[in-house]
């Protein structure tokens, strides 16, 4: 099933979460004519806790998605609160994989998702991040994190299992998808843990769709789920206009991590646009970790890139096979309220639009709708 990620909503308690959902859930699915809207939930710790303490409260939550015609197949686990604060930056990152507040929030995830999932559900997907930011990153912390994700492993099984998706992303202990399967092929328990495959990281490390996925599964691990998200591409980013339309780009809630293809190939780094745009050397093209809408393009010179979407999907197919075992698809556009003025639209509106493009590009005889 395709869903929406419902981290683009600033609620952190059960009935802001209701209320967000009555706002632009509903009217998606309406607008969509679907009798059954996927969503891909965000809960923020203290929700998430709560949750998993109370068989009650997951029930009525259950029956209050059941009534909206929503269904829950998929968690994003990443942030741990705060989403929608005035500045995340880098607070994103914590708790990192070595605290046993992050353990212990997922845990409590997993918890919660079993008791909401779909009675015709094989099984449930929870994306996590990337073990923490880069630095300071200790051989002593690779041990925890691993001692962590093994004692998860033990609660991710049984009847109604779940799945961890470690989510690469540009900056982060995990960089890339290479570093990601280097980390975890021969660590992890690949029936429970995979990977979660962010089509906009992916992009934006200039990596090749099509042998990114293979080299998953050729270390014997798979994606369990993927984020539907497109990149900012800029061709020639030295041009005046380029970086013009960039700098409408700046903001200061989220990182924007920005990588440039230099003519040798090498692929050079800056942790966030300001840096780029002020140190970057600009001679080879630009990819951008800004989530883009994914059914219309950015004004000129800037473009996306929705290839990149494409091709890894039709890359999972290749390895995949049978459109039953395909990892759960979830649009994440989380950027809607940040976006340059001129690129923003009614958001139950933009989410729509961004599931029928999904639907329409992604969804015609591979995965099940």
């Amino acid at each position: 099933m395709l869903s929406y990620c419902t981290n683009v909503h600033p609620a952190e308690d059960l009935d802001g979460v209701l209320r967000q959902l009555d706002a632009y859930a509903v009217p998606v699915r309406e607008s969509l004519g679907h009798d059954r809207l996927g969503l891909g939930l965000w809960l923020a710790a203290p929700v998430a806790a709560a949750l998993a303490e109370d068989g009650t409260a997951r029930r009525r939550l259950r029956a209050e998605l059941d009534a909206r015609g929503l269904a829950v197949r998929t968690m994003n686990a990443f942030p741990y609160g705060g989403f929608h604060d005035e500045v995340v930056k880098h607070a994103v990152y914590h708790p990192k994989w070595t605290d046993a507040s992050r353990l212990r929030y997922t845990a409590d995830c997993v918890a919660v998702l079993r008791d909401l999932l779909p009675d015709d559900a094989a099984f449930g997907s929870i994306s996590t991040l990337p073990l923490a930011w880069r630095t300071p990153w200790s051989r002593a912390d690779d041990e925890a994190a691993t001692a962590a994700f093994t004692a998860l492993t033990g609660v991710l099984g049984g009847e109604r299992p779940v799945k961890l998706a470690v989510e690469p992303e540009p900056g982060c202990v995990l960089d890339t998808v290479a570093d990601a399967v280097g980390w975890l092929a021969g660590r992890v328990d690949p029936e429970h843990i995979g990977l979660c495959l962010d089509t906009c990281h992916l992009a934006v490390s200039f990596a090749d769709p099509a042998e990114t996925v293979a080299s998953i599964y050729r270390a014997g691990l798979r994606v369990m789920k993927v984020q539907v998200s497109a990149a900012l591409h800029v061709a020639d980013p030295g041009s005046a206009g380029a970086r013009a339309a960039l700098a409408e780009f700046v903001e200061p809630r989220y990182l924007h991590q920005t990588r440039e293809l230099s003519p040798s190939g090498a692929v050079l780094a800056a942790d966030d646009l300001p840096e780029a745009l002020d140190r970057l050397p600009a001679e080879g093209p630009w990819r951008v970790h800004f989530h883009v809408p994914l059914h219309t393009r950015p004004f000129a010179p800037l473009s996306s890139t929705t290839d990149v979407i494409e091709r890894s999907v039709e890359a999972l197919g290749r390895e995949i096979g049978d459109p039953a075992e395909f990892p759960h698809l979830e649009v994440e556009t989380y950027t809607w309220h940040v976006l340059p003025e001129a690129h923003r639209q009614d958001l139950a509106g933009g989410i729509a639009d961004e599931l029928r493009w999904a639907h329409r590009t992604l969804l015609a005889e591979r995965a099940p709708a």
